[in-house]
């Protein structure tokens, strides 16, 4: 084995001069990318629509296959003809992405993963009020180098809320009931949502942590003002057929039913604006029948 050449001094300074150079440059891309990305994937569909609301198309790479289902994306417009993933660590890398968005609680092996190859991925959280949810938007946006774009979602977000929430509460209470009987618990978007709109979470009540079920038994005898269920979106299964039972009919034959499309509070975001407006407006409907 030949002996091994040593390295001239001056060689070795240079070498590591460069070094210091590029790496340096590489740190001013870097920082550049974080603050404009140009390559953004998204595999999450919260992501998608908080994403498509506040950076132009042309600068998303992908979003996920969900986003294009009308029945739980608000955002199914403005995905159309973005390639789609389905959430895997060999797609999402295969794209070249500059930035991964991902959720909080999903795709937790494909994060890891992209952690791993030192993918820049950040986590879209999962607020429980609008106060959290304005600064997840701001802290969204500046990531992507869209402030002014987020403080007008905000906004918009704060208008809309202004104009649906009820000067005073209706003291009315809602019991939402979501296949498998799944509710909304205390502190959760959807608990905040239901407040926001002047009503009591019957859930509260019952005591329903984490993500509680109410029983029919226990449905009926709440005696709830509102019975809150999800829109009919013509997709039967085992988890919808108790939305079905005689007992739910014969309140929702009370006039006590008010039922909201599934996509508009899939996901923490501006469209929830809407669920408050129509649960005020059944309020005080139901008010008025009384």
């Amino acid at each position: 084995m030949p002996p091994l050449t040593r390295c001239p001094t001056w060689a070795l300074a240079l070498t590591l001069t460069l070094l210091g150079v590029n790496l340096a440059c590489a740190s001013e891309v870097r920082a550049g990318v974080e603050t404009r990305p140009t390559r953004i994937v998204s595999m999450n569909l919260c992501a998608d629509e908080l994403l498509l609301r506040l950076a132009g198309r042309e600068r998303v790479a992908s979003v996920t296959w969900l986003a294009a289902d009308a029945r739980g994306s608000t955002v199914t417009r403005e995905a159309a003809g973005l390639p789609r993933n389905h959430g895997l660590a060999e797609e999402i890398a295969g794209l070249e992405p500059d930035l991964v968005l991902a959720g909080v609680y999903t795709t937790r092996t494909a994060v890891g993963l992209m952690r791993r190859f030192s993918l820049p991925v950040v986590e879209v959280g999962s607020p429980g009020d609008f106060d959290a949810l304005r600064a997840e938007i701001r802290r969204l946006a500046a990531t992507l180098g869209e402030g002014e774009q987020g403080e007008a979602l905000v906004a918009d977000l704060d208008a809309r809320l202004a104009a649906a929430t009820p000067k005073q509460p209706t003291g009315l209470r809602a019991l939402v009931m979501r296949p498998n009987a799944l509710t909304v618990s205390p502190g959760s978007f959807g608990d905040a949502i239901i407040r926001q709109a002047g009503l009591v979470n019957v859930a509260a009540e019952l005591g329903r942590g984490g993500a509680g079920q109410v029983p029919l038994e226990v449905a009926a005898l709440a005696d709830a003002d509102l019975i809150v269920m999800d829109e009919e979106n013509g997709a039967p299964s085992l988890a919808t057929a108790i939305l079905h039972h005689p007992v739910l009919k014969r309140l929702a034959g009370e006039g006590r039913l008010v039922t909201i499309p599934n996509r508009l509070w899939t996901c923490p975001g501006p469209q929830a604006a809407e669920v408050v407006r129509r649960l005020a407006d059944a309020a005080r409907a139901r008010r008025a029948a009384r």
